[in-house]
């Protein structure tokens, strides 16, 4: 048999890594549901730990619902509950009850799509675009033949350097960029990079939903940090930074999903200093910098550090070219060394070709114009949804830009029958809880207004306000 090593720098907690191991072989699938699991005897040989080790680690997987007991036989894993749920359930239905991810909701065929936070296809420059595919294949013949480097396209990463230092005044050089297919790829390396199981990560709360998703699959401590109209009760951070010495602080600062709200300059300079004083990396995601509705956002976090501090993700997928997938990633040298070798083991480069596109298309004059009416069409859907909701009574904060409303219902109906109602309907929207790493937040939804055009938003709006008027008067 052979022998496992545990570390004995913190001798006294041997079963966490013992659970830890455990866990993780069942994450893998490398145990099946209901595969019995090797008895305590046998683990306790290969890891050479006494028994009570291999029980208290096994009692902890109990407690978490990973395992349950059979009587004088042993322990098995316990079927993931998602494998539970009837194959006729709705999908956006079992994500809210069950608490899966956002991939779920985004499966829903709808005519009033509220729940995604993408685009409408038909306000990109879609004619525009083409005649820059047919101008990178001119001036890259041989683009389909050739990988791009681990890092990015070096012309690509020049552009972006030059783009950040005029636009946002922070200086990182085109070494210190690396680019990524999507800001979810992003995330995803950062954790792989930074977190192990049982590291302390900071996540707003409410966050972006596949966040949440990756830092637990790397087994992190999640402690939310509330965000609110005005930001963040600093104090508060300040005392868990202290108290769980996080490893990072996942944010998205700039018209927040799902809330909208936006961070003040302020605010960022301190959690800076902040983070620099107890050593905590802030990740800053930042997919919708353009899409102001009013004043410009403050900087971002990155503009503030001086010590290296923040890893700054910016996304350029949500509103100039999703079918590209591009984002950046801006980091100094002692993080970006450790993100590239895992870059490295996930694929060969982002694709070049959708790398030479982006980098002809959005630096080009005609783009930057369209952004400008691209702000004023999305402000329009905005206020065309405020103004169909005006008469629910529902309470929300007008965003000063992004992607979406953060609505809080009343309490009177449960959000499962509302979905149900609402899906027969076709119409989809997203439930709160899945934004929330506690799995609260049950009288809140976020409805987008991007991705329907202005005729769909009213119809859809009026249908879901009567729809949630006739459900009231039932219960």
């Amino acid at each position: 048999m052979k022998k496992r090593v545990l570390s004995n720098v913190h001798s006294d907690k041997l079963y966490e890594q013992v659970h830890d191991y455990l866990l993780e072989r069942i994450r893998r699938g490398e145990w099946r549901a209901h595969e019995k699991l090797p008895s305590i005897r046998t683990l306790a040989v290969e890891f050479n730990v006494h028994r009570l080790t291999v029980f208290k680690a096994y009692q902890q997987l109990k407690l978490n619902k990973k395992v349950y007991v059979k009587d004088k036989s042993g322990y098995y894993v316990m079927p993931d509950s998602m494998m539970l749920i009837d194959s006729q359930h709705n999908p956006i239905v079992s994500a809210c009850v069950h608490e899966s991810s956002l991939s779920e909701i985004h499966q829903v065929q709808a005519d009033y799509q509220f729940s995604k936070a993408l685009l409408d296809p038909n306000l990109l420059p879609n004619h525009y675009f083409s005649e820059y595919v047919k101008k990178v294949f001119d001036l890259y013949p041989k683009v389909l033949g050739t990988y791009s480097t681990i890092q990015g396209d070096l012309e690509l990463r020049e552009a972006l350097s030059r783009y950040f230092t005029d636009q946002y005044r922070f200086y990182v050089s085109s070494n210190e960029l690396l680019i990524t297919s999507g800001s979810l790829e992003a995330i995803d390396l950062i954790a792989r990079v930074l977190i192990k199981p049982r590291d302390a990560v900071l996540l707003e709360r409410p966050t972006y939903s596949p966040a949440i998703d990756v830092f637990r699959r790397q087994g992190a401590n999640i402690i939310p940090v509330e965000i609110h109209p005005y930001g963040y009760q600093l104090d508060q951070v300040e005392a868990l930074m202290k108290k769980h010495k996080p490893r990072l602080f996942y944010l998205n600062p700039t018209f927040h999903n799902p809330t909208g709200y936006t961070v003040p300059a302020e605010q960022r300079k301190r959690l800076v200093e902040m983070a620099h004083k107890y050593q905590c990396l802030l990740v800053e995601d930042d997919p919708y910098p353009d899409i102001y509705f009013e004043e410009k956002p403050p900087l971002p976090f990155f503009a503030y550090d001086t010590s290296g501090c923040v890893i700054y993700i910016r996304s350029f997928s949500k509103y100039i070219a999703p079918g590209l997938s591009i984002a950046a990633v801006a980091c100094r040298p002692f993080v970006m060394n450790y993100v590239l070798k895992a870059k490295s083991l996930s694929d060969s480069g982002t694709p070049l070709l959708n790398q030479k596109i982006f980098l002809h298309y959005f630096f080009s004059e005609r783009l930057q114009q369209h952004i400008e009416k691209l702000r004023i069409a999305l402000e329009i859907r905005k206020s065309i949804m405020e103004e169909e909701l005006s008469v629910s009574g529902w309470k929300w904060s007008s965003p000063n830009g992004g992607f979406n409303l953060w609505i809080k219902l009343p309490e009177s109906i449960s959000m499962e029958r509302l979905l149900e109602k609402s899906i027969e309907q076709s119409i989809s929207f997203v439930p709160g809880s899945i934004f929330d790493p506690l799995k609260e937040y049950n009288s809140w939804i976020r409805m987008s207004y991007s991705y329907l055009n202005e005729q769909q938003l009213r119809d859809g709006l009026k249908q879901f306000v009567q729809l949630y008027r006739l459900l009231s008067l039932s219960e």
